[in-house]
């Protein structure tokens, strides 16, 4: 992971709840410099660091802000969505049949096949591989002689949180370091 001492480009703002911690670590929580600013004007973040960049208007200016916190906590807990992504994210962007890594061969594989009933929820639905999928086709995975380890089940907002600290980002500015928790190193 890099460490940029230069305004990433677009000026992103690291997003942080009212205890200065991240939203969410995967997709890591951030906000266009337009919409930080605009909740700057709202009053509800308080600026804890920003880039040396300013923008303007005929009566104002302001430093772009690169990491802010809201002034009240955000909703405690809110049921996760189910969606491609966060399946995946729940099974460590690997297949759970073979172990394969890498969101480009994921698919969303239903556990009992839709032919057999089987509902899109998160009690049936698991990241496979693409020659997984086709190798199990419109089977269980018990018909296809297929491991599944684990049961799926819907994820509490906290284990997508925890598991989204193991996806580090491909770069952090400085400024955001301090407020996240991979090990990182500066690079001067």
């Amino acid at each position: 992971m890099q460490v940029l001492a230069e305004a990433p480009r677009g000026w992103p703002c690291l997003v942080l709840d009212a205890n200065r911690k991240p939203l969410s670590y995967w997709p890591l929580s951030t906000w266009p410099w337009q919409e930080t600013i605009r909740n700057v004007f709202l009053e509800r973040v308080d600026i804890l660091s920003s880039y040396e960049e300013v923008v303007r208007s005929p009566s104002f200016e302001m430093q772009v802000p690169s990491v802010v916190a809201l002034h009240a906590h955000a909703a405690k807990d809110p049921p996760v969505a189910f969606t491609r992504f966060n399946v995946w994210l729940r099974d460590g962007f690997r297949c759970v049949y073979c172990g394969r890594e890498g969101v480009e061969a994921l698919t969303f594989d239903h556990v009992i096949p839709r032919s057999q009933g089987g509902l899109t929820t998160w009690e049936n639905i698991v990241a496979a591989c693409s020659p997984c999928n086709l190798r199990k086709a419109a089977r269980t995975p018990e018909q296809a002689s297929m491991s599944l380890p684990t049961p799926p089940r819907q994820p509490t907002l906290q284990e997508l949180w925890t598991q989204g600290k193991k996806f580090p980002p491909a770069y952090l500015h400085e400024s955001w370091v301090d407020f996240l928790y991979w090990d990182v190193e500066l690079e001067g």
